[in-house]
């Protein structure tokens, strides 16, 4: 028997003696072990990187970044340099690859401020063009080379003579000619596409779980293609190889005061939840996300979701915060809200207004046309419903939306939120509690039409006790289609305001929305000031 289950069995007046079922067992020692396998040394990239190479130069990268985290430097600077293909295009809608790299380089900003990130396309490297000058400048200084959709020859010629000196150089879409390292070491194994692939049979090869669990994570981001996960695959390198980052702070084990914790509170709620199939699959199903992957991790909760799975994660999470985990609403984008509407500035009860928009005249508040955050605003059919509440004040928000689980399966869900003003109008706070776990979101109005033909929000949120934070915008419209072609230039310069592009926007699939369950309590009201 292990340590952690000798502890369970101690620990818990509802685990009576050793013949306490295996099931239950071996899930909550996986549960366990899914916030401890993430480090080595708490960096868990590091692992690989330290069974290969040179002796020397292994232990070297282990001790500069574990003294960089001793002295918690996570403000120092990170250099990277992209490399993209020229004219290469991306999955995200044939935007330009060279496009998306330097949003790409503006979002990482918004996480943190350390980390400097410029952007060449490789036509420099097949002319004479004054550029390569300042790509070789910039790569003396680089702690990451990101190469993405290279397959020009003189192009890997000149990278293969001019990387020597970097210590992580990652390849994605490009050529299986282009080497790969991490922490200064060479990866090897068989090419599947990209830097993953290689990753990934490396780490195999070692034998290595925490380096497997870690690249598999960020290869399965990668393939997810889109903004978010391209900025989180680079964000998990740095925080492996060359400093902390804070964002990701909850990648890292808190031994096991996690488990006693558990144990001790909520005994009853682990076994009702381990008894249960549907709440016991969505462990299983954690189990196998990092703790920071919001697609993944929501992926499962909207698939498995249960009172059990609610009870589960509002005693271990929030109530008593057993994982340790923090998180806060990001500040960054600063959205500016509406300022006016049909004509006049815009008010609290306005505002409250425009987020009833169609509600009284159709059964919904607003349909969501296209959202961009990849965990949230992907789902089919979804429906906004906004309305006052019954006592003075009061104001709700209610989303409905289709989920197609992990077993295939299509079911409606849905949340309530609490929804406060802020001091501007056309922003506001949203509270929900969803599967036992509290998220606080900040809401922004960035535009609604005059005649309440679309509008667009924006969101900031943060579930503090999950310690995720995350960002995102909603597309709407009255029946749930893309605004009129001559609309497209404001819906774009008010997505500029959001610092989003209109090629990160996920097409929500409105195509069979059948009995959606609508509806809002008795004795709600909805408009105040404006004429639908």
């Amino acid at each position: 028997m292990t340590t952690v289950e000798t502890l369970l069995l101690e620990k818990t007046s509802l685990i009576p003696s050793p013949q306490f079922p295996s099931i239950i067992r071996t899930s909550v020692c996986r549960l366990y072990h899914q916030h401890t396998f993430w480090t080595v040394n708490n960096y868990p990239l590091l692992s690989l990187a330290r069974k290969r190479g040179n002796r020397t130069r292994r232990f070297q990268v282990v001790s500069a970044v574990l003294e960089q985290e001793r002295s918690s430097s996570v403000s120092s600077a990170v250099n990277i340099v992209a490399l993209v293909g020229e004219e290469s295009r991306s999955p995200l809608k044939k935007a330009p690859w060279e496009e998306v790299m330097l949003h790409t380089a503006n979002r990482m900003k918004w996480v943190d401020e350390g980390i400097q990130m410029h952007v060449f396309g490789d036509k420099i490297l097949q002319s004479k063009d004054p550029g390569v000058e300042h790509l070789t400048e910039e790569l003396v200084g680089a702690d990451l080379l990101v190469i993405v959709a290279v397959t020009n020859e003189e192009s890997i010629d000149w990278i293969q003579t001019n990387s020597k000196n970097i210590p992580n150089v990652v390849c994605f879409d490009s050529s299986s000619t282009l080497l790969n390292k991490l922490g200064g070491s060479q990866l090897q194994g068989r090419t599947e596409g990209n830097i993953l692939g290689k990753l990934l049979v490396g780490a195999l090869q070692d034998n290595n779980k925490e380096s497997t669990e870690v690249v598999r994570t960020v290869s399965e981001a990668w393939d997810r293609h889109n903004s978010d996960d391209i900025r989180f695959c680079l964000l998990v390198i740095i925080n492996a190889f060359v400093r902390p980052v804070p964002i990701l702070k909850n990648l890292r084990s808190r031994g096991l005061s996690t488990l006693n914790c558990m144990v001790k509170n909520c005994g009853s709620q682990i076994l009702n939840c381990l008894l249960d199939p549907n709440c016991r699959k969505a462990l299983q199903c954690l189990n196998k996300c990092a703790p920071t992957d919001q697609v993944c991790n929501y992926r499962c909760i909207a698939s498995y979701e249960s009172p059990n799975l609610a009870a589960f994660s509002l005693c271990v999470l929030q109530k008593n915060n057993c994982l340790g985990l923090d998180a806060e609403i990001p500040t960054k984008p600063y959205v500016p809200p509406i300022s006016s509407f049909r004509g006049e500035n815009l008010t609290h009860e306005v505002a409250e207004d425009l987020f009833v928009g169609w509600l009284g005249k159709l059964e919904w508040s607003w349909r969501v046309v296209a959202g961009q955050n990849p965990a949230y605003d992907q789902f089919p059919c979804q429906y906004q419903l906004f309305y006052r509440g019954k006592a003075k004040g009061s104001f709700w928000y209610e989303p409905v939306f289709q989920v197609k689980t992990l077993d295939g399966k299509m079911v409606w869900r849905r949340r309530r939120y609490r929804v406060k003003r802020d001091k501007i109008p056309g922003t506001f706070y949203f509270t929900v509690l969803d599967n036992g776990v509290v998220s606080r979101e900040f809401w922004t109005i960035v535009d609604v039409c005059d005649h309440l033909g679309w509008g667009l929000f924006h969101y900031s949120g943060a579930a503090k006790a999950a310690g995720q934070s995350y960002t995102g915008a909603v597309l709407v419209t009255p029946n749930g289609e893309y605004p009129p072609e001559e609309e497209r230039g404001k819906l774009i310069s008010s997505l500029e305001r959001c610092g989003i592009k209109e090629w990160e926007l996920y097409d929500v699939d409105n195509s069979c929305c059948t009995d959606p369950p609508l509806g809002v309590p008795e004795g709600s009201s909805l408009h105040q000031k404006i004429r639908v």
